[in-house]
């Protein structure tokens, strides 16, 4: 049966799987990575060690026709061209280095032009301050770029430089970067010239599906036909094909996405952000609106790391009512507020305890503000779309039975857990299939998988979302960063 490999470079690790044409989806390769945090909010991996991982996942494949890859989407990496070398740590999509040039920008009135040209407000989120702060800070940047050798991008072209050798992105990945036009796809010389990134450092757009080059492996050479960031390979997976589609993935973030067909949409007054779901080769351009919290797994995980449990079964069920109902809130801001409010200056917070209080009351307010953030994403996403009433998950936090049913509760959706933990390198697989031909339509996708569980609305816990806002508005505006 012919299949494919997909691999998924993700924050914390990178997996692979095959997929064929019947549906069977195998898991061959998993492994986490470093992570690097040289000064407070400053996040970073070391893209040889993100480039080994590939490689032994590609040696895990076995036979297969083709792979695709996907990627962490606005995570940077810039190196030199003749010897393929990095010259610097990817920088990070969390990454908040860049808050004092970003807010600079803001106020000299340049956030128009970004929402305009980008779709995308200033945030350090995404990747153009970043690839700046590279140009202005090491200084191997400045010296390549002027001899014409500094190639710099997100990290999905330095994997395909490394592997291929060749020098290119995909369209969703450019979306991501606040140096593409979102209306003609290409990339805009004057947000360029705002970021003062040489275009001729960045790598060619080319759509999702199509061919990206040879891999060799221990086995023989696998042709690379799709690439893609991990959000829209979700949005694939999902199989939110039609526009009104929406999904969200729970992983160290939240992301939620709107499949919105042609039509390029977004909410700039709402925080919703309009970018490429994928664009076939041969076809037109898929949009999508889209939504993000920066805080999820990230948040449970520091809790656990602050020893407030010791096992994810703790905190599957709690005995007490909901830590809000008892005035007891968290706002999962520990790397700012994304959308709607696009804050940085937020931190995180508990508000409400007592001499009561006790670490399960803590934990349980994490899994409730998580829940509530998203309530607020699919709230500002409502102007593009018909009321969200059923909403499909996936992501590691799904396997979390309180949060979901919570979740169920704080957004008034069914709330629908796949049944595949990957379901983000399910997409990447999908589009693989696609790029190769081995799949000529996305009807004929092998089917998704039956969702592992279903979570049905209990209770009203909107009169309580006006609790949650008060307590976002107390978060915001408290840190003062400055860039170094």
């Amino acid at each position: 049966m012919p299949k494919v490999l997909a691999i998924d470079q993700g924050t914390t690790a990178t997996k692979a799987y095959t997929l064929d044409t019947d549906g069977r989806f195998t898991l061959r390769y998993a492994a986490e990575h470093q992570q690097y945090y040289p000064q407070p909010g400053w996040v970073e991996h070391d893209p040889l060690e993100l480039l080994e991982n590939i490689r032994h996942a590609l040696d895990a494949a076995g036979d297969v026709a083709a792979m695709g890859i996907d990627h962490q989407g606005e995570t940077v990496v810039a190196w030199d061209s003749r010897s393929g070398e990095p010259i610097y740590n990817a920088i990070v999509w969390q990454d908040q280095r860049t808050d004092a040039f970003v807010r600079r920008l803001k106020n000299e009135g340049a956030e128009p032009m970004t929402l305009e040209r980008a779709g995308l407000p200033l945030d350090p989120y995404f990747s153009a301050s970043k690839l700046r702060w590279i140009l202005k800070n090491v200084p191997a940047a400045g010296r390549l770029a002027r001899s014409g050798h500094l190639m710099m991008g997100t990290s999905d072209s330095f994997f395909l430089y490394r592997l291929t050798g060749r020098y290119a992105t995909d369209v969703t990945a450019a979306s991501r970067t606040s140096l593409m036009n979102i209306a003609t796809c290409t990339w805009d010389p004057a947000l360029c010239e705002l970021f003062e990134i040489p275009v001729a450092c960045l790598p060619p757009i080319h759509p999702t599906t199509g061919f990206f080059g040879y891999v060799k492996t221990n086995h023989r050479e696998i042709p690379v036909q799709a690439c893609v960031v991990d959000q829209q390979a979700a949005l694939m997976g999902h199989g939110c094909f039609r526009p009104g589609a929406v999904k969200a993935t729970f992983g160290t973030g939240v992301f939620a996405q709107v499949n919105t067909g042609s039509t390029l949409k977004g909410e700039s007054a709402g925080g919703i952000l309009p970018t490429v779901a994928w664009q076939m080769k041969g076809e037109r351009v898929v949009y999508a609106a889209d939504a993000g919290v920066y805080n999820a797994a990230s948040a449970v995980n520091w809790a656990k790391h602050l020893r407030l449990f010791d096992q994810f079964s703790e905190i599957d069920r709690f005995d007490k009512p909901p830590a809000i109902v008892r005035g007891i809130i968290f706002v999962p801001a520990l790397s700012g507020l994304a959308c709607p409010f696009w804050d940085r200056t937020a931190a995180g917070l508990w508000i409400g305890m007592d001499l009561d209080t006790d670490r399960m009351d803590l934990c349980q307010a994490v899994l409730e503000g998580i829940a509530f953030r998203t309530a607020q994403l699919l709230d500002a996403a409502s102007c593009l779309t018909k009321k969200i009433s059923w909403l499909s998950v996936d992501g590691g936090m799904t396997a979390n039975n309180y949060f979901c049913q919570f979740l169920a509760d704080a957004t008034g959706c069914e709330i629908v857990v796949q049944a595949s933990p990957d379901i983000t390198t399910y997409g990447t697989g999908r589009f693989a299939l696609l790029g190769s031909g081995l799949v000529k339509t996305l009807s004929d996708l092998p089917p998704a998988q039956p969702p592992r569980k279903k979570f049905l609305p209990r209770q009203d816990l909107s009169p309580l979302k006006e609790r949650f806002d008060e307590a976002v508005s107390r978060s915001r505006d408290w840190r003062r960063s400055g860039e170094k």
